[in-house]
């Protein structure tokens, strides 16, 4: 019974080193979610994905520390996730940089890669620093993002009234490309960025203009 027990418990890895690199990976965590609340949770537009930070981090850590210590394990997880779907649309882009550090620390902690992990935030953060520090002053071509989100069934009468609006507000807007996920519509524009363009205003108007479909937006 006792050998059983002592068998049960046994790992190919090692105890401290099942610490370490789970404690490396949720003080990583934490400041990927301290990160992305300083250069982008203020603007309150992204689906919330550091929400899943603190949890996330450790957990990729312990799955790829399995996955090293079985190929057996590592094909069938495989496997698993391949049925996996995630039909939620990203709301931002930038929620996907965020994920792909999360990640990218997770296995770097698996891996016993501390200094590659450490080199990668600290470059991260200073790209991201510069990028927050020169973001009003450095404007190339002057364009903007605009993407909207409407329920498909309200869409075709809304379509018409919807374009009039926009090209009355915003210069120089261009339809990038139009998408259908999960009865929805997504629409992405560019536009002509314009000093002082009062986009609270804007959003009231294209709700009360799409009212009573629900409208999504997004401004970048």
């Amino acid at each position: 019974m006792l050998e059983e027990l002592t068998t049960f418990w046994e790992s190919p890895v090692g105890i401290w080193e099942a610490l370490i690199a789970i404690g490396f990976s949720l003080i990583a965590a934490i400041v990927a979610y301290l990160m992305y609340q300083l250069f982008y949770g203020s603007r309150h537009i992204g689906a919330g994905v550091h929400r899943t930070f603190l949890i996330g981090g450790p957990a990729i850590t312990v799955l790829f520390l399995g996955i090293q210590t079985s190929i057996p394990l590592s094909l069938g997880l495989l496997g698993a996730l391949s049925f996996v779907r995630f039909r939620t649309p990203v709301k931002d882009p930038a929620e996907i940089g965020f994920l792909l550090l999360l990640i990218a620390s997770s296995i770097g902690a698996a891996t016993s890669n501390f200094l590659i992990t450490t080199i990668l935030f600290a470059v991260v953060f200073v790209t991201l620093g510069i990028h927050w520090l020169t973001r009003n002053r450095v404007n190339l071509f002057g364009r903007g993002h605009l993407m909207i989100s409407v329920d498909q069934s309200s869409f075709p009468t809304l379509e018409k009234k919807l374009t009039a609006f926009l090209r009355e507000r915003l210069r120089g807007l261009n339809l990038e490309n139009m998408s259908t996920l999960d009865d929805r519509v997504g629409l992405h524009y560019q536009y002509r960025r314009q000093s002082g363009f009062d986009w609270a205003a804007f959003t009231n108007e294209l709700n009360q203009l799409a009212s009573p479909a629900k409208v999504e937006v997004f401004i970048d």
